[in-house]
């Protein structure tokens, strides 16, 4: 869903959108998020492609699947959001993709153990 909010950013549709007459796409920070979520998502599907290795190994943890399910899914709502703010207004009509990826990406925190369930189990493997 992080990539899928990345392309809706980076695609032709998104770059022609302005502000104060500038294309919102030339402004430093619309690089500097774009730059942040490209290097997110990397470092989401490093940690992902890792604890899958793992999995196939029998190694797998079930604290490190909970980092990776944290990791991942906070990740993600922060991209699509950071996206999403590079629409405007936009970002709201239904008719962008953006959209419907932004509702979307909340139940992702919630379904398969929420976020704060990840943070209990992290939190007893450190004998917290």
């Amino acid at each position: 869903m992080s990539s899928a909010a990345f392309a809706c950013a980076t695609e032709p549709t998104a770059t022609v959108i302005r502000s104060w007459g500038t294309p919102v796409a030339s402004f430093q920070n619309t690089k500097f998020e774009l730059a942040a979520v490209a290097a997110e998502i990397e470092a989401a599907q490093t940690m992902l492609e890792r604890a899958v290795r793992e999995l196939v190994d029998g190694e797998l943890s079930g604290a490190d699947a909970a980092k990776v399910k944290l990791f991942r899914t906070e990740m993600q709502a922060r991209a699509v959001d950071r996206c999403l703010q590079l629409f405007g207004g936009y970002g709201y009509i239904l008719e962008y993709p953006i959209a419907r990826l932004y509702a979307d990406a909340r139940i992702t925190r919630i379904h398969a153990g929420a976020s704060e369930v990840m943070k209990v189990i992290i939190a007893k493997s450190l004998g917290l």
